[in-house]
């Protein structure tokens, strides 16, 4: 049976690079956004059903991520249409990249908003990743066009990274690279040894 562990943290906190070593450990990964980026794409699954639903969010054949941000800022029922349109596309997607992996002792889920849409009820563990919030900070003010106003707003709309290391089987500091690296694998070592930890 295949171990479910649930990879999450907050913005500029590492998670892809965390993302990456499991991979490059040989680990299969199932990422939750890179999903719903191919669900939108032209002809996309997730676009087909968009456009019955919110025509106006479809440009040459693909979902709109701005003309959906306005849309919501404009009218906040229309987010619960997106949710209820794409959630069960990404369950599916999700479904079969597990039963893809049927012998796979480990498989990972990258998943942004994990306590917050309760994914922690069907994995076995979750590991959080995390560092200070003055390097969470400087790397994300590096994106190019990312404001402290903007970097507020979205830590304000995240579960704070205090009680999602309060709610982690495993933290994995991402302070420095090493340090991440050494964290994943022992992770995955625990994992196959058949004792998680916290």
């Amino acid at each position: 049976m295949t171990f479910l562990l649930g990879l999450t943290g907050s913005i500029g906190m590492g998670k892809s690079t965390t993302a990456q070593m499991f991979r490059d450990e040989g680990i299969a990964v199932w990422d939750a956004d890179e999903t719903v980026h191919r669900l939108y794409q032209a002809d996309g699954a997730g676009a087909r059903a968009i456009a019955t639903d919110l025509p106006e969010a479809i440009e040459n054949g693909a979902v709109s991520r701005p003309a959906l941000k306005k849309m919501i800022a404009a009218d906040l029922s229309v987010l619960a249409k997106l949710e209820s349109v794409i959630h069960p596309l990404v369950a599916a997607d999700r479904e079969r990249f597990i039963s893809r992996h049927p012998d796979a002792a480990l498989a990972v889920f990258d998943i942004p908003l994990l306590f917050e849409t309760s994914a922690d009820a069907w994995l076995d563990a979750v590991a959080v990743v995390s560092t200070d919030l003055e390097t969470q900070k400087q790397r994300v003010l590096a994106r190019e066009g990312m404001t402290q106003a903007q970097f507020d707003t979205i830590l304000a709309r995240q579960m704070s990274d205090a009680d999602k290391r309060a709610r982690a089987d495993y933290i994995i500091p991402t302070d420095t690279l090493d340090g991440a690296r050494a964290a994943v694998r022992h992770v995955i070592t625990t994992v196959k040894q058949g004792k998680p930890d916290a």
